[in-house]
């Protein structure tokens, strides 16, 4: 049968050389190939420049030249990406393929060296220079000939992927260079050896670098060979090993002697019938046992099926703990344990008292606490296991990224196991702990798939009492478990797993709530870990407000706390080595036991001023007050922010100079102001990013101050988002911005009216301290905060309009954390964001 294209390339010359010596051809770039003259071989083309050259090629009756590029991974590769020396082949009629490349076959006719390009266009062509090969030495090629050939053969006999026709076909070739590039063509060697073969002209060096590169490989297979034995010879001794072991189970029958395999197995046997298993899995750990049972105990698949059939063995499939459904009981040990909290304790309160009315018809809670580090999430479910009587369980989810991770690997892999959720049941004994799932907003995924996704049967009621893991194959029950995840923000959590969770909100602490704290917990806690319980040591109330204002920032105590052990460790050292040391702990000793202060509190300018805005900000410490300062500028209109501001926070100043634009007149504003000005917004403490739209009142405040020159009243506090038409929308964070603004020493705040009903949880001594006023309009804001004006002839006198301050019945208020490092605000009752 004849080859299609066979005899097409026979019929072409090679190209003509000019009166220089030098040649014209278009070029073919090689990836990860070298083509040596005299082999003839199949050729793939797929780019366009390379058809372009083929087709350029085939219409003339031309040859090209062949040249492999450096860098394989180079998709248009340029004159320079290729090595200069190659080789002239002819083509063949090119054919279409399947997957839309064009086959092509060659022939390599003699090495090229380019020399200049000529075109790069629509394919590159370039001026080259035929190379030839010195002559050699009869004797001397016909001795190396014989010892490459013996080589060559040796390699054919232990390399299963030679052929025997490529030795054959070796051995009736009598020119030294043609022979070495046939072998260059077959072995297995590296692109920059193979290249290095194509650029050594003299024939006997080639041959001498080809039976150098035949002795490795001669090395390799004969180590391979040897292991290859080796690994035969040790399976025959293993099938030997079975055959003998078979044999004396035998022996140890007859003679009555116990045998080790058949007692694991009967134990197995009598565990499976001891637990309380469902039939379904009792029949699938059967049908296992079975399988194991008929296998010499030293197959490789014992310890897999043995693996297996423990797990079923030692999960818990019907043990519970009895639940202490003794509602007073459980207030005590939760209030015992953590300050405040209401909602949470609440939720749970209420779940024991249904459990003690119905307990057969209620499903466990999905529960979601959501709040700043600190907060005493993790703790207030270890409480809550105590309350029930439950066994407590954790598993932190921060950093999984595999799915695997919750659903188990499949048996077929090797070192398989059940997943965290199952290995942690596992661990818990019972069917009913109280289980949680820490850092679920830390949670990955990339290829090996997405584990919150594996999460949703996990945490949905409807789903979970036939929970499915990929290692265990048969169905577990969770419905018993009381699930807990904890977060520090919402964001991240995709939106199927959050509609599964009851989120309750874990506010940050104001400083009075982590004052109560230290002195029920924290101090006495610290001072018995340290030893000084019976040494009489006080903490005064003014050494921990400083420690919460200039030692810490964070909403939560956990730092609180480790600047207070900081201070016992101090004392402890004085005391073991009996120095005098203070029993009271003042806020003038916190610089010797703490060095000095970490954080600042910000400072509010007596001294009211044109274009001085004072704001509060939701941060992940809590709150803070936010200085908001704008100056106008010759210019041409343009608006310059600075100070890390977000997105969001850029369109709320935006919104408010639009809003100053829109109410010119009334402010007694030219047209022409803000086309011949430039206002420049700024937030000092540049390096901490801000967004948020809560910050609207205040730039408009300011921005309305700096344009009419009108003084702001520097200790008037205000938060809102404002619209284009002046209307002041709700915000969240409304609890942390007015402690931040009391913290302070503010007492007047402006708010939006729509906030009102956010007071009823903030502690009563704010409130009776602070002037809250509330608004609904810019106006309204303007005509509290701006220093009267002259008033024009003939306008009317603007009246001020200040709202009651009297607080709604109850709060649907569920502020959500920002993830920037000040937030000037969070989601608020689905209208504030």
């Amino acid at each position: 049968m004849q080859i299609p294209g066979m005899n097409d390339f026979y019929n072409i010359q090679n190209a003509k050389l000019d009166k220089d010596g030098f040649i014209e051809c278009a070029v073919i770039p090689l990836r990860e190939f070298v083509l040596y003259p005299n082999m003839v071989t199949p050729l793939f083309i797929g780019r366009d420049r390379s058809l372009a050259a083929l087709m350029a090629a085939q219409a003339n009756g031309e040859t090209v030249i062949g040249v492999a590029q450096r860098d394989i991974n180079q998709s248009d590769p340029q004159a320079e990406d290729m090595f200069h020396i190659g080789t002239e082949m002819a083509m063949g009629r090119p054919m279409r393929m399947p997957d839309g490349s064009t086959s092509v076959l060659v022939q390599g006719r003699r090495r090229i060296e380019i020399v200049s390009v000529i075109q790069s266009t629509p394919y590159l062509r370039v001026k080259a220079r035929p190379l030839t090969e010195p002559p050699v030495k009869t004797r001397e090629a016909d001795g190396l000939r014989r010892a490459v050939l013996t080589l060559f053969d040796k390699c054919i006999s232990l390399n299963p992927n030679l052929s025997e026709e490529s030795y054959i076909y070796a051995m009736n070739i009598d020119d030294p260079g043609w022979l070495a590039d046939l072998i260059a063509s077959t072995l297995d060697i590296k692109m920059d050896e193979r290249q290095s073969l194509l650029e050594m002209l003299n024939p006997m060096q080639r041959l001498q670098r080809i039976s150098v590169l035949l002795g490795y490989e001669l090395d390799v297979l004969e180590i391979e060979e040897q292991i290859n034995a080796q690994v035969q010879q040790e399976v025959n001794r293993g099938q030997r090993e079975v055959y003998l072991r078979e044999q004396m189970r035998a022996i140890q029958s007859e003679l009555g002697e116990i045998d080790i395999f058949q007692q694991e197995l009967t134990e197995l046997r009598d565990k499976i019938e001891q637990s309380s298993m469902p039939k379904e899995v009792q029949d699938k750990a059967n049908k296992e046992l079975a399988r194991l049972t008929m296998m010499p105990s030293m197959a490789p698949e014992v310890g897999i099926i043995r693996t297996y059939l423990d797990w079923l063995i030692e999960l818990p499939w019907g043990k519970a703990s009895e639940d202490n459904l003794d509602v007073d009981n459980a207030a005590k040990v939760l209030d015992a344990e953590h300050f405040g909290l209401p909602k949470a304790k609440d939720r749970i309160l209420e779940h024991i008292a249904v459990r003690k009315l119905a307990a057969d018809k209620m499903k466990s809670p999905i529960l979601c606490f959501v709040g700043p580090p600190g907060t005493g999430k993790t703790s207030l479910g270890r409480s809550i296991a105590k309350a029930l009587g439950r066994e407590f369980v954790r598993v932190s989810l921060g950093g999984v990224r595999d799915e695997a991770e919750i659903r188990g690997h499949r048996r077929t892999y090797i070192g398989a196991l059940p997943g965290r959720i199952l290995q942690t049941m596992r661990r818990a004994g019972t069917i009913n702990p109280v289980f949680m799932l820490d850092e679920i907003d830390k949670l990955g995924h990339d290829f090996r798939g997405d584990p919150a996704a594996a999460l949703l049967e996990v945490l949905d009621p409807e789903q979970n009492n036939a929970y499915s893991d990929h290692y265990l194959e048969v169905s577990y029950d969770l419905s018993k478990v009381m699930f807990i995840t904890t977060a520090n923000s919402l964001d991240p959590v995709p939106p199927a797993l959050l509609d599964r969770l009851e989120v309750i909100e874990f506010n940050g602490y104001i400083e009075e709530e982590k004052l109560v704290i230290a002195h029920q917990f924290l101090i006495p806690r610290k001072l018995e870990e340290h030893g000084l319980e019976k040494k009489h040591i006080v903490f005064e109330e003014d050494a921990l407000r400083m420690i919460v204002r200039e030692y810490t920032y964070e909403a939560g105590v956990r730092n609180f706390e480790r600047e207070i052990a900081n201070v016992c460790r101090k004392l402890a050292r004085k005391i073991a080595a009996n120095q005098k040391f203070h029993k009271r702990v003042t806020a003038a000793q916190l610089a010797e036991y703490l060095g000095p202060a970490q954080f600042l509190q910000e400072r509010i300018e007596d001294k009211d001023q044109v274009g001085l805005a004072t704001g509060v900000a939701y941060t992940e410490g809590g709150g803070d007050v936010l200085i908001v300062e704008v100056m106008l500028l010759p210019g041409k209109g343009n608006i310059t922010f600075t100070g890390q501001l977000g997105e969001v926070m850029q369109e709320s100043a935006q919104a408010a100079h639009s809003y100053a634009r829109s109410q010119a007149a009334q402010l007694g504003l030219k047209p022409s102001i803000f086309e011949k000005n430039d206002i420049h917004v700024h937030l000092p403490e540049g390096g901490i990013p801000k967004d948020g739209p809560s910050a609207g009142i205040t730039l408009a405040a300011a921005m309305i101050s700096a344009l009419t020159k009108r003084p702001i009243h520097s200790k008037i506090a205000m938060t809102g988002e404002i619209t284009l038409r002046g209307k002041v929308l709700p915000v969240g964070g409304i609890k942390e911005k007015l402690t931040a603004a009391y913290r302070t020493g503010l007492r007047k705040i402006i708010m939006p009216e729509r906030n009102r009903k956010d007071v009823v949880e903030i502690p009563k001594k704010i409130v009776n301290e602070m002037e809250i006023i509330y608004v609904t309009e810019m106006q309204e804001v303007l005509d509290v905060v701006l220093a009267p004006a002259k008033r024009r002839p003939g306008a009317p006198r603007k009246t001020k309009t200040r709202l009651t301050r009297k607080p709604a019945s109850k709060s649907t208020t569920t502020p959500v954390a920002s993830q920037v490092a000040v937030s000037v605000d969070s989601a608020t009752g689905g209208t504030g964001r």
